[in-house]
């Protein structure tokens, strides 16, 4: 048996994606920004992409900027808002400790060039206090970033409330919410939110291609120079067909919703219900204000990527935590961010889940990973050590 379940690091492109895209390629693969026939047919297309997506999270298409992925609207929503701050002589800006590399890093460089960033403390859950939030609230404060959705763990976080927190104060808004856009309702334009990232590959549309949401009034600053493309805001010709095709997804992702989410969620307690059977195993993130196909698991006594490994060897891809470091030995960050200690952190195990995933599939994971994690710890001196009470078990 293959099972694919991660989900959270890249999805299966839509036939409906492939659909869209195909035209674009063999036919209208016009420059868009040409003036002859075909050209402007891929204008068109340009366009007609941008009121579909915009439509998908209740925006107006002028607000839509197409951009290269998720990565690259975090880097040019927060590098705006700071440029917009310090031109008001605001630099600071408040975050959280959970967020994806784009924005830590982002926040890293930007701290460098004088910016100061608090990073308020998240729940066991994961969860940003909106009370914290109003408490670390300055006059100097020109941003605050918190994501919609958490990429490792799968809690939501309270947007609404941080939002309107941000609104009262005259403070920009912005949210990675690259791993909620197609997966929960969103609608920019009852929500308190400035500033919004999203990726196409995460809702079954193409690799390198995304979205930023930059609200009316709000003025972006230049990542990328070279061109009129994009409103002067993102030269580069774009790229039409992946356009195309996350339009096309989102808007098969937004129609599939209400009847995905009820069986995602289903099939998702069903794995947590399996996987906290194993002794000493430990779920991460709020168990129900996650997202629908997430489970993350920590298992003592275990290392993570020997867990990856043999569950590959019996057809099953997951992932020990982000995709964007997954080759990285240090423990995952946002673990460590909400308790876990640097030793079970090691023993992590995301397992994301997607529409096609059936019931037997989930009880094949939960079998396997029951027998590889008992047969890793037959030989792990560590959980021999804590079998013996040499060390005190922590999970």
């Amino acid at each position: 048996m293959n099972i694919y379940a991660d989900n959270a690091a890249t999805t299966r492109m839509s036939r409906a994606a492939i659909d869209a895209m195909l035209p674009l390629m063999e036919e209208t693969f016009g420059n868009p920004s040409s003036l002859y026939t075909i050209g402007q047919r891929a204008k068109t297309a340009l366009e007609d992409a941008r009121e579909r997506v915009a439509a998908c999270i209740g925006a107006q298409p002028w607000e839509i900027l197409f951009t290269s992925g998720g990565s690259e609207a975090d880097n040019q929503a927060i590098r705006s808002a700071a440029a917009l701050g310090k031109k008001a002589g605001k630099c600071h800006i408040i975050s959280d400790p959970i967020e994806h590399h784009a924005v830590l890093h982002t926040l890293q460089a930007l701290e460098k060039e004088g910016f100061e960033i608090t990073f308020l403390p998240v729940s066991p859950a994961g969860l940003v206090d909106p009370a914290a939030l109003e408490a670390a609230i300055r006059p100097d404060t020109c941003l605050v970033t918190v994501m919609y959705a958490n990429n490792e763990i799968g809690t939501i976080e309270p947007i609404r409330a941080l939002g309107e927190i941000c609104r009262a104060h005259g403070v920009l808004f912005h949210t990675d919410a690259v791993q909620a856009v197609g997966h929960l309702p969103i609608d920019v334009g009852t929500l308190p939110i400035d500033l919004l990232s999203a990726s196409a590959h995460k809702f079954h549309g193409p690799k390198g291609v995304g979205f930023l949401y930059a609200k009316k009034g709000v003025r972006l600053t230049n990542l990328i120079e070279g061109g009129a493309q994009e409103r002067g805001k993102r030269a580069g010709t774009e790229n039409v067909p992946g356009i195309a095709g996350m339009a096309a997804a989102l808007e098969e992702a937004v129609a599939g919703m209400p009847a995905h989410a009820a069986k995602l969620t289903a099939l998702r307690d069903r794995l947590i219900r399996g996987l906290q059977a194993i002794p000493h195993a430990a779920l991460n993130g709020d168990p129900t204000q996650r997202l629908p196909g997430n489970v993350n698991f920590c298992f003592e006594g275990i290392e993570g990527e020997s867990l990856l490994l043999l569950l590959d060897d019996r057809g099953i891809s997951a992932s020990s935590g982000s995709a964007c470091t997954s080759g990285a030995l240090d423990p995952s960050h946002v673990l460590l961010a909400i308790g876990r200690p640097h030793d079970v952190a090691h023993g992590s195990l995301r397992l994301t889940l997607g529409e096609n995933a059936t019931e037997e599939e989930v009880d094949f994971i939960i079998q396997s990973v029951a027998e590889v994690v008992t047969y890793l710890r037959g030989f792990s001196p560590v959980w021999r050590d804590l079998c013996a009470g040499k060390t005190p078990f922590l999970l």
